[in-house]
């Protein structure tokens, strides 16, 4: 789960850094543009979406220029249709200019990354299947995207590397075996959920019979994913994973798994086109 704490230091770090790298020692096109001049812009979107990342947008000119003023028409997860107005901005001319590029950018990655998340979670939407994102996002921007997803209708897997245990195929490996693996995360980390990387029915009776919280079931057929949701009987929650698509995802959400998890929810989202009009 996202902690709004650290999401909002997050948020904070980013913006930071996002306008060290743009703006830099100064941005001198604004200069052009009389420093005692004035301005309102209207921001909109090109094409349909769902929007997220306001609190990225405030937090630029926060940092930039505290006289601008952001006035907010839609909020985070609205659906929006081409040529709506998502906000206002009204200040110095100069500030206007500087902080279009970096507050846009944020807001056109989040609402690209929520849009995605909107079409695969309409999807499966009746099926009672929860669709989790992955760690495969921009770097720099984990929670930011993380945030996002759940704006699209979608859920959080694992923050990171150390909120819960994911044992893969390497990592049984080195542990001499699945239930040896789950008794060690058990001792290393007492409460933390423990789950199970998994490529066949045998391996899943080893994960079951260990005790793990969650059975990721990976490139399973929807066939054996039956079975498996069969022979587990409710003990463990079961996480389909592999080769999954939006033409195939519907079958897979209705074989009984609780979740699935797709790395394109975070790493093939595109943009959404917005334009700034002073």
């Amino acid at each position: 789960m996202l902690n709004q704490e650290t999401l909002q230091a997050d948020i904070t770090r980013s913006v930071k850094q996002a306008l060290e790298e743009d703006v830099g020692s100064g941005d001198i096109t604004a200069m052009l543009v009389a420093e005692s001049a004035s301005a309102k812009a209207t921001i909109i979107t090109r094409e349909h979406a769902i929007v997220c990342g306001q609190a990225w947008v405030n937090e630029v000119f926060a940092q930039l220029d505290e006289r601008v003023e952001v006035s907010w028409k839609v909020k985070d997860g609205d659906k929006v249709e081409p040529n709506q107005p998502l906000f206002t901005l009204q200040g110095p001319a100069r500030s206007l200019l500087t902080g279009e590029r970096s507050a846009l950018n944020f807001l056109q990655l989040l609402s690209g990354t929520a849009t995605t998340c909107r079409q695969y979670a309409d999807l499966v939407e009746g099926t009672g299947v929860k669709l989790l994102d992955t760690r495969k996002t921009i770097p720099g921007l984990r929670t930011a995207q993380k945030y996002a997803v759940t704006q699209g209708g979608c859920y959080n897997h694992r923050i990171g590397l150390y909120d819960a245990f994911l044992i893969k195929e390497n990592h049984i490996a080195a542990c001499g075996g699945i239930s040896q693996a789950i008794e060690a995360a058990h001792e290393i980390a007492p409460g933390k959920p423990v789950e199970v990387e998994v490529e066949n029915l045998k391996q899943f009776d080893e994960a079951l019979e260990g005790g793990a919280d969650i059975i990721m079931l990976d490139n399973f057929s929807t066939g054996d994913m039956v079975r498996a949701v069969a022979l587990n009987s409710g003990k463990a929650k079961i996480e389909a994973s592999g080769g999954i698509t939006s033409a195939n995802l519907k079958q897979i959400a209705v074989t009984g798994v609780d979740y699935i998890s797709l790395g394109t929810l975070t790493k093939d989202c595109r943009a959404v086109d917005l334009s700034m009009r002073i």
